[in-house]
């Protein structure tokens, strides 16, 4: 199936946004990516701004429908929690990098809309349910929730950007020895 020119202009638009950031970015770039006509772009999209926002509403809802994809909610275990979220952003960054680091640079952009504040927030929310939970069972440090989000966030991020790059190489044991140091960052020892 042929991709439609809607997918080819988000795709292009979001290697360009990682890349070069909002500002940095034209629509004649994206265009010209995308391999159609500003037109084309104007007939899907209002404006650069509805763009972007579509395109983060649509990574953010893609992260948090991969992390609630088998998500052990009734469960009180927080480890098997924690492997499962790790699980899962492997597998969405194994398929979705540049999804991922676009979310990621562009989460406190001035051009967001309430919409795209609004779906971060439930990705957010997430996190902040597994956090609390475990605060709540006593296995996770009693640290304000943003900054146990930030030590995870910030450790996957640049692990990734690292994996990218060709510094490190993405491994089995690598992965699951960063899911542990990371799980070693937040838990009650």
């Amino acid at each position: 199936m042929s991709e439609t020119k809607r997918e080819l202009i988000l795709e292009a638009a979001m290697v360009l946004f990682e890349q070069r950031g909002f500002d940095g970015t034209t629509v004649p770039m994206i265009v010209d990516k995308a391999g159609v006509g500003a037109g084309t772009l104007y007939r899907y999209f209002e404006n650069k701004e509805a763009l972007v926002n579509t395109l983060f509403q649509e990574c953010v809802n893609d992260v948090l429908e991969t992390l609630n994809q088998g998500y052990p909610h009734d469960s009180n275990d927080s480890r098997k929690q924690f492997a499962h979220i790790a699980k899962q952003l492997v597998s969405y960054a194994n398929k979705n990098l540049t999804a991922l680091l676009f979310v990621d640079s562009h989460v406190n952009g001035y051009y967001l809309d309430e919409a795209s504040q609004a779906a971060y927030m439930r990705l957010r929310t997430f996190f902040y349910e597994f956090i609390n939970q475990g605060k709540k069972n006593g296995i996770i440090r009693p640290l304000p929730a943003d900054a146990l989000i930030a030590i995870i966030d910030g450790a996957f991020i640049s692990l990734y950007k690292s994996c990218r790059a060709g510094e490190i190489e993405e491994t089995p044991e690598l992965l699951a020895g960063v899911e542990e140091a990371c799980w070693d960052a937040i838990r009650i020892h």
